[in-house]
């Protein structure tokens, strides 16, 4: 499955790979190798620690990977007729205007106005015009966002 992401967001996802695969790799090793020399492994708290981080900082470096090798490149899109994937827009529901942009999943940071193009929010702004008013089913009922403006 394609990973959407910036440019700067797929820096971001590199350098921590690259950290993970480095630093934090000695780090954990250093920290085994310190809990091994305490003794009993069976009952040594320090050892299991690390040892658990050590499994977590390996599947997060394989996710990394997996997302790096199927990265799509989205450049943020300025003009434009309609919504997609890189669009800072304007919308407003009950008299409040937010800014928003669609980003990659990997991106999303909702409380910054980062929306996923896979939450229902995001799939339903993408192909919107201004003008146009949105229908998202949210928890609390349906909101309605008015696109006032896209950048």
């Amino acid at each position: 499955m394609p990973t959407y992401i910036s440019a700067e967001g797929l820096k971001k996802m590199i350098e921590e790979m690259e950290m993970r695969k480095t630093t934090t790799r000695k780090e954990i090793a250093q920290c085994i190798s310190d809990a091994k020399e305490l003794g009993d492994l069976s009952e040594n708290f320090e050892y299991q620690d690390a040892k658990e981080r050590q499994g977590s900082n390996e599947v997060r470096i394989s996710e990394l990977e997996s997302m790096i090798k199927d990265a799509i490149v989205v450049e943020q899109q300025e003009g434009g007729d309609t919504i997609g994937l890189g669009t800072t827009f304007k919308a407003e529901a009950s008299g409040v205007s937010r800014t928003f942009q669609l980003v990659g999943s990997n991106e999303a940071k909702p409380f910054e106005g980062k929306i996923s193009n896979e939450s229902p929010i995001g799939m339903a702004f993408i192909g919107g015009k201004v003008g146009e008013d949105i229908s998202v089913e949210t928890p609390a009922g349906t909101m309605v966002y008015r696109i006032t403006e896209i950048s």
